[in-house]
């Protein structure tokens, strides 16, 4: 095994190179995408390279689907890779699935310089020789096979048994400086030696990610967590490789923390909450997950919440990474990301609506003029109010429906005064006599009619007129909402709602 000491390391000098190694597995959660977003804010702010990988060995629970969604997630947040997946690069493939040979190159140096040894040790021989010593049972694998003779092997091999193959740990402490956590110390004997081949000679998760690692360059292992553990197995092999000069340096190595739920527990995939594609459809835009995701485990600074995509990368640096959980908070997410829907220029917000439209069948595939008309003036009526663009369908539906659509809620009928039908034929009065049809024009009719006239309260006035108009007991603003219906289609809904008093 190389001498410790003379093990090359990453320095201030070297390039940085990070990368992304996901396996294509169900949908893309905020967790993993967390970890994507992380690297790549450390590579754009270090002027260094993102490498994205797929890792795709598992052929019973890697699909195209997920691969695909995966690609659909980065895009949509806008997190680009330098290298990688449908980019290309000095080191292709980046598909685990496709490296085979070059594993099989590695392994053979490994397997010549010894640092790899075959173990022909069942698991429940390994248990039997635990139980026998009086230790726990569940220890895991106990070193039988280290130095088994050349007539042991034959024996075994006589039997028919096929061996694993295995890397021979170091016998002293390894320490390494995490960049989050800082010093950590595995002592000896707490990690077996660990399989990285499998008896039909595939190798496993646990060589082929840091062969990849170690091949593509990579400077900064910046994982989950929940990898934690495997570190130890990583910087030994790793050993290995820069021992058969396949690995030019030891990486350094970072661990996120955890994302947690509800109730502090770790957030599940199966969590609606992780679902990153489920906060989009509710009407995240990039700009605010982007912002929010960020702030599980870091920040700008103390009293800043609030930033854009190039005041991340100016200052994301991950030896500020926190090592505590970062909890999820959905309402917290949901104001940060209605500050940035607030941001967006008007026709960019415009245009973002379109498909949440759509979606709810208010408009087809094409917008027509009146559509078209109707959306530019309302959607600065409703960019103020709303903090998911999910939220504006609902608001804006009445613009969009026909007159003999508007079919009022129950919750905006119940609210509705005794005298509503008084009410509604001074606005009809006050509305056909309205000098022309601006905002101020309509609000000044109806006040006079039914704040003056009648001496009704302003919040008590305007209600049934909403109802009439929106069938809804809360919308955008009315006397806008109405000049947008024009005179005509605003007139016809309060006198159809009048007909039913």
């Amino acid at each position: 095994m190389t001498d410790v000491a003379l093990i090359p390391t990453v320095t201030d000098e070297t390039p940085v190179r990070v990368r992304f190694c996901p396996s294509p597995t169900g949908t893309p959660h905020v967790g993993l995408i967390r970890t994507a977003l992380f690297n790549w804010a450390y590579a754009r702010h270090t002027g260094g390279k993102m490498i994205f990988r797929i890792e795709d060995t598992d052929a019973k629970r890697d699909s195209e689907e997920s691969y695909n969604q995966l690609l659909d997630a980065l895009d949509w947040l806008g997190i680009t890779w330098d290298e990688g997946v449908n980019v290309g690069g000095p080191h292709e493939p980046y598909r685990q699935s496709q490296r085979g040979d070059i594993y099989q190159d590695v392994i053979a140096k490994l397997r010549e310089a010894g640092h790899l040894y075959e173990s022909f040790s069942t698991p429940e021989e390994v248990e039997a020789r635990h139980k026998e010593a009086g230790r726990d049972p569940k220890l895991g694998y106990d070193g039988f096979d280290r130095d088994l003779s050349e007539e042991q092997i034959a024996a075994y091999r006589a039997e028919g048994r096929e061996p694993v193959l295995r890397v021979r740990m170091p016998d002293e402490d390894i320490t390494f400086t995490d960049l989050v956590r800082g010093e950590i110390t595995f002592k000896p004997g707490t990690v077996p030696d660990f399989v990285v081949v499998r008896a039909n000679g595939q190798p496993l998760y646990t060589l082929v990610n840091p062969v990849d690692d170690a091949l593509m360059g990579i400077t900064h292992v910046l994982r989950g967590e929940d990898l934690l553990s495997s570190t130890p197995r990583q910087i030994a092999l790793y050993r290995a490789l820069i021992d058969v000069k396949v690995a030019q340096y030891m990486p350094l190595f970072g661990h996120l923390p955890y994302v947690m739920g509800q109730g502090n527990k770790k957030l599940s995939k199966r969590d609606p909450e992780s679902s990153l594609f489920l906060h989009r459809d509710r009407g995240f835009i990039p700009e605010g997950l982007l912002n929010y995701l960020s702030l599980l485990g870091w920040s700008l600074s103390a009293d800043e919440d609030i930033f854009t995509r190039e005041q991340l990368i100016e200052a994301f640096d991950v030896h500020n990474v926190l090592s505590n959980p970062a909890r999820f908070d959905i309402k917290k997410a949901e104001a940060i990301n209605g500050t940035h829907v607030r941001m967006l220029d008007a026709a960019d917000f415009r245009d973002r609506l379109i498909p949440y439209l759509q979606a709810n069948e208010l408009v087809g595939a094409e917008l027509t003029e009146r559509q078209q008309e109707i959306l530019a003036e309302a959607a600065p009526l409703v960019q103020e109010r709303i903090t998911l663009l999910g939220e504006a369908p609902e608001m804006l539906e009445f613009l969009f429906r026909e007159d003999s659509e508007i079919i009022p809620a129950a919750d905006a009928l119940k609210g509705l005064p005794e005298n509503t039908a008084e009410i509604l034929d001074a606005g009809i009065a006050a509305l056909e006599a309205a000098p022309e049809w601006t905002a101020e024009s309509i609000q000044e009719a109806l006040k006079s009619a039914l704040v003056e006239g009648l001496g009704i309260k302003p919040r008590h006035a305007f209600g049934p007129i909403r109802t009439a108009v929106s069938g809804k007991r809360i919308s955008p603003p009315l006397f806008e909402s109405m000049v947008i219906l024009g005179k005509e289609s605003s007139l016809a809904r309060v006198r159809a709602f009048r007909a039913t008093r």
